[in-house]
């Protein structure tokens, strides 16, 4: 995902060091020359069925980076066979119920932790693998996690359905924002408090500039980044963003969440609504927006001519949003074990990469990164943010992937109150539960 120099042969033989019994255990099950004395005889390599996104804003293909550097690493051992699809991240999670139901699931899938109840169902009916074992086995894989991501990976008994990354250091959202933009109003810092926040907001209204880039559509992922962030200001409202499943919206903490919905889309474009992120992001991008919420990972979505001009801050209250769990991957269960040993091999090695980037990363002067913003996050995350779990993996799938979508254009619109719109999630709960 990040756009950093490559050190592809020396890393690469770094890992084949470093996973010694890994890779030991997949020559002997066939993936070089399996037929002892048949030399001659060559076998090709195993692959590793596996389903990326192609983003849609920018053409990027996600991922790119790990798979070019395994597939060199392991080459003629074990190879990364990607399908690069077009679609939104929504659409990739939808199919891949639909390939659970016909079987043709593939043998990683990736960010599974983003449907709760899916996910739960997946480890219910044993289709994904516990790497808890090999994790745990491996004394070296273990210690390049950081304790945070392997307990945020882990379930209440211990087991591991989500290969980790190695660190939170890239999980975390916050702000990026226009300093062009923000210097024509007059604003020269980023707020710092939500009071502050939105006098900022009134601040570049005043002056014609439409102060945020948001939409509905999806899991509302932006509007939702901004609205739970600021929920989580006082001590209640983070209590509530720690709840797995809450019981009800119909509450201080729902009401409050459906009112500043309501008034963040006073401050976006007329195309906010029935529209999904990339609207958003090309609005920000454009010039038409000084503001949007999203994650490290757009570090590497800045356009060429943006680079210098686009700031990141944390949310207002010294806030990151992240839940390290998102960003793991699972094996599917139904492959062979020739196909499972080279999966874990691209999970150690995905664990390893992404350590040395962070290291890499975190050592860089302010002249070697990639852009201005890249300086604010390391900053950002520098500065002992407090850190608020990411709805995405705390709300019932239904709420988020139904609710959210027919329901917030009609909060915004004021088809339906406030009252309403809580009501409407807790029916949510009710059908969640049904479905258990």
């Amino acid at each position: 995902m990040r756009n950093k120099k490559r050190k592809t042969r020396r890393f690469g033989e770094m890992m084949i060091r470093s996973t010694a019994v890994l890779l030991a255990g997949i020559c002997l099950f066939g993936c070089q020359n399996s037929q002892e004395g048949k030399e001659d005889t060559v076998t090709a390599p195993v692959k590793i069925p596996i389903t990326f996104i192609v983003d849609s804003s920018t053409g990027k293909k996600n991922e790119e980076k790990v798979v070019e550097e395994f597939n060199e690493a392991y080459k003629g051992v074990c190879e990364a066979d990607v399908e690069w699809i077009m679609e939104t991240e929504n659409d990739y999670r939808q199919n891949l119920k639909r390939q659970n139901v016909t079987d043709k699931l593939p043998a990683v899938i990736t960010d599974l932790r983003m449907l709760p109840s899916f996910y739960q169902m997946m480890i219910t009916e044993k289709r994904i693998e516990d790497l808890s074992p090999y994790i745990y086995g491996d004394e070296e894989w273990k210690n390049l996690i950081e304790p945070v991501v392997l307990e945020g990976c882990s379930e209440p008994d211990g087991k591991i359905y989500l290969a980790p990354l190695s660190t939170a250091a890239f999980s975390c959202s916050g702000i990026f924002w226009n300093e062009e933009l923000f210097a024509r109003a007059g604003i020269q810092e980023f707020p710092e408090t939500w009071e502050e926040f939105w006098e900022c907001c009134d601040q570049l209204m005043a002056q014609g500039i439409t102060p945020l880039a948001l939409h509905t559509d999806g899991t509302a992922w932006a509007p939702m980044l901004l609205a739970t962030a600021e929920l989580a200001d006082t001590r209640e409202g983070m209590e509530f963003m720690k709840e797995l499943y809450p019981e009800s919206y119909q509450n201080e903490n729902g009401l409050h969440l459906a009112e500043t919905l309501q008034r963040l889309f006073l401050y976006t474009t007329e195309d906010a609504i029935h529209n999904d992120f990339d609207v958003a992001y090309n609005n920000f991008f454009s010039g038409g927006a000084a503001m949007i919420p999203n994650g490290y990972w757009m570090m590497d979505q800045i356009p060429d001519g943006w680079k210098e001009k686009v700031r990141f801050s944390a949310f207002p209250g010294n806030k990151l949003i992240s839940s390290p769990e998102t960003f793991g991957w699972s094996l599917v269960s139904a492959y062979g074990e020739d196909v499972k040993e080279a999966v874990l091999a691209f999970f150690k090695f995905r664990t390893a990469l992404n350590k040395q980037e962070k290291d890499e990363l975190f050592s860089r002067s302010m002249a070697q990164l990639s852009s201005t913003a890249e300086g604010d996050y390391i900053r950002a995350y520098q500065n002992e943010p407090q850190i608020v779990p990411n709805y995405q993996v705390k709300w019932n799938s239904i709420f988020q992937e139904e609710v959210l979508g027919q329901t917030l254009p009609e909060l915004i619109s004021g088809k339906i109150s406030a009252n309403e719109f809580v009501q409407m999630a807790d029916e949510s709960i009710r059908q969640f539960r049904e479905e258990q």
